[in-house]
């Protein structure tokens, strides 16, 4: 069977794809509308001989072949962004507002904003740190550029990873033999005090609140006072506290879906499309 030449702007949009689970999120990111979308998809599956996603009422799901393709598409548009970013250069400026929890800007963002500083030193960085339910909205008005963030809804940007969460208490307390267990809880819309309190519902242990934070250093403090026993994501937990669960009748947690949000704003921002490309090849796993 003789195949077509692949053309770059089938690859963006299969990827696009796949990334934000459905051709209506894909087709902002990528600057089409969804029939566009849905049209580049068909040439790339008639170039390439076979079907490459699978279309379901509430979901795609990538075939074999679309599996075996998507690591390949990958590496030729990260090769693409490599040659555009080659011609730039240090030629790039512009400014880049971005957002994330305490709890990943040490371990995931700080080390790709290295990288990106040492590429595009002319490029100005402004880091919002606040808690991901604080950070989404602000990116969906155009507050922010990008954001990391934990996402609740499958729509909420470009998953990259699954990042565990934790129980953490204080071995010079052991506060989780109390009955009720003190608590230390962030803010009510937070997805990690919503997973403690139905974890500990489904076990039918007692607790109580008695502390309250938005930030990730007040839940620490907490922890190390003596106060409460806490949910932390594992990046964060601090060598000096205890990861706490089975031997302290305290039952998993669900992880947290991390993913990279952008604002529909940002999406002519040459500057944001560097910074972008550059966190989900270093922070996909």
């Amino acid at each position: 069977m003789v195949y077509q030449n692949l053309q770059i702007e089938w690859l963006i949009c299969f990827v696009a794809v796949v990334d934000a689970g459905s051709l209506s999120a894909a087709a902002p990111q990528v600057h089409r509308s969804q029939s566009a979308v849905s049209m580049q998809l068909k040439k790339l599956e008639q170039a390439m001989g076979c079907q490459l996603i699978v279309r379901g009422p509430r979901q795609l799901q990538l075939t074999v072949e679309g599996q075996k393709l998507l690591g390949y598409a990958r590496r030729m548009l990260d090769l693409h962004a490599e040659i555009k970013t080659s011609f730039q250069g240090e030629g790039l400026t512009g400014r880049i507002r971005i957002g994330v929890p305490d709890d990943y800007a040490a371990k995931y963002l700080t080390p790709a904003l290295k990288r990106f500083a040492s590429h595009f030193s002319a490029v100005e960085i402004e880091l919002v740190c606040e808690q991901s339910t604080s950070l989404l909205p602000r990116v969906e008005q155009g507050e922010l550029d990008l954001a990391l963030v934990s996402r609740e809804k499958p729509n909420q940007g470009t998953f990259l990873f699954y990042e565990p969460m934790v129980w953490v208490g204080s071995s010079q307390f052991e506060l989780w033999r109390r009955d009720p267990m003190p608590l230390a809880v962030y803010e009510p819309t937070s997805l990690a005090r919503r997973s403690a309190i139905n974890t500990l519902g489904l076990q039918g242990r007692r607790y109580k609140v008695v502390y309250h934070s938005s930030s990730l250093a007040g839940q620490i403090a907490a922890v190390e006072s003596g106060l409460a026993v806490a949910v932390f994501t594992h990046c964060s937990v601090p060598p000096h506290l205890q990861i706490l669960g089975n031997p302290q009748q305290l039952g998993p947690l669900e992880p947290m879906e991390v993913a990279l949000y952008r604002s529909p704003c940002s999406l002519d921002n040459i500057a944001v499309d560097n910074l972008y490309r550059l966190l989900l090849k270093t922070l996909r796993s």
